[in-house]
């Protein structure tokens, strides 16, 4: 049309991979200018075309690999690259983890200058059907004319048209149309935000947010798809998370065992559990070994959750105090410890992002710490643990920026050693770094 801007198109280049990122996106340098290219790979030659230009560097798509990389892989998922759940299926499982310690290691010399003084061995396990907890989103588009259930899209705020998920536990993964077509027939499809997702050893709890509350044909019909699944339970979510009753079975319940050390936890269908079971298995195991608990010992646990490390631990020690910021995860850690037969451990409830003049949590010695915090890590709580003086102190990761963060403060403020670090792959196929470290007092 005359007088219209007519778009000009994308640039298109040729380059040399040379590193990947955090987030799995390659790093070419054009004209000595760095661009993150997605689906590139280290030492690959792409042709890539920029999607975004910016003042310190600019991010691109590849269009065509020139010369692949070794552990380029085809990926599994068809919806790989639009879907927002996965960033690396193109690159092989063992290259992943590869590139995680990498991570890591880089983090913890950049961020805190340390290395540690031995590498711990990545723990890898399965890396299809392997994530158990995941938030849905759920979306009536009226121009499909149906429901989509699924991740978010990769580049654009919209849910990713998939039909079925290969990271997800396949009672759910397998499920997506079938779940799709079953929020569809509701009338309050178009008021059905999300589907949370929680499995157990025996059963998969599926919760429907809903903003409206549901009529009885909406309600039958639920029930009816979990009766016609065994192992399926239904929960409904008509407010905020303290909100969820089951719909089916009416006494729904989820479990699942650490069978090494003879624990069993019961959890609710919101709470925080490890999302990958495999890992989580050895990921408890290696802890052990690091912390080496005795009947002793007297441990501290922070971040404690639901009692993940806090039951195998009681097992072995004379003591356990397990601090947790949110009190239902408290009375429930309790519930487990007095289910699976255990009398010493104590449980608080604390903020442990506030901190005070004094610690709170009870003032006795302890010879050994374990902390598993956030992402935000956990700054506020080093100097009391500096000034507490034990001789192990674990530290479970889930963002090496703030590991490294404490790490330099646990160094170099309070004189611990930075005796082992390693990954834990526990989102394969995605960016995340999952880690544990071991600090020891030196003598």
């Amino acid at each position: 049309m005359a007088g219209r801007r007519q778009k000009r198109p994308a640039e298109v280049r040729i380059a040399e991979v040379q590193d990947l990122t955090q987030d799995g996106r390659g790093v070419v340098r054009v004209e000595g200018k760095v661009a993150f290219v997605h689906g590139a790979l280290p030492g690959e030659e792409v042709r890539f075309q920029y999607t975004r230009k910016g003042r310190d560097f600019d991010e691109g798509e590849v269009l065509e690999v020139l010369r692949a990389s070794p552990d380029r892989v085809s990926p599994r998922c068809p919806h790989f690259g639009v879907c927002g759940g996965c960033a690396m299926q193109h690159l092989a499982p063992e290259a992943q983890v590869a590139a995680k310690q990498r991570v890591l290691l880089g983090t913890l010399e950049r961020i805190a200058g340390v290395t540690p003084r031995q590498v711990l061995p990545p723990l890898t396990g399965r890396p299809w059907g392997y994530r158990r907890k995941a938030r849905l989103t759920v979306k009536y588009v009226t121009k499909k004319g149906r429901v989509l259930v699924g991740f978010r899209e990769r580049k654009a705020p919209y849910v990713a048209d998939i039909r079925s998920c290969e990271v997800l536990h396949p009672s759910v993964g397998q499920q997506l149309e079938a779940l799709a077509e079953l929020v569809g027939g509701l009338e309050a499809r178009a008021r059905i935000p999300q589907l949370e997702v929680a499995v157990g050893d025996e059963a998969t709890a599926l919760v429907l947010r809903h903003l409206d509350p549901l009529g009885e044909a909406d309600r039958s019909r639920l029930v009816a798809f979990a009766q016609g699944r065994p192992g399926i339970q239904l929960w409904l979510q008509p407010a905020g998370p303290d909100s969820i009753l089951p719909l089916w079975p009416c006494t729904a319940e989820l479990s699942y065992r650490i069978p090494a050390h003879g624990i069993t936890l019961h959890f609710r269908p919101l709470d925080f559990i490890q999302v990958n079971a495999g890992i989580n298995l050895q990921m408890v195991d290696r802890v052990m070994t690091l912390l080496d608990p005795g009947l002793q010992d007297r441990v501290l646990e922070l971040f404690s959750g639901l009692g993940n490390f806090t039951l195998p631990m009681a097992r072995r020690v004379a003591e356990l105090v397990a601090v947790e910021g949110d009190p239902a995860m408290v009375r429930r850690a309790a519930e487990n410890a007095r289910r699976n037969g255990l009398d010493n451990t104590v449980h608080v409830a604390a903020d442990l992002f506030l901190a005070g003049d004094s610690p709170p949590w009870p003032g006795r010695p302890y010879t050994k710490v374990l902390l598993d915090p956030p992402r935000a890590g956990a700054a506020q709580v080093i100097p009391w643990l500096g000034r507490l003086g034990a001789s192990r102190i674990v530290y479970v990761s889930c963002h090496p920026a703030t590991l490294a963060r404490d790490a330099a403060e646990l160094v170099r403020g309070w004189g611990y050693e930075l005796s082992g670090a390693g990954v834990m792959d526990m989102f394969p196929h995605t960016a995340h770094v999952e880690s544990v470290a071991l600090f020891e007092r030196p003598g």
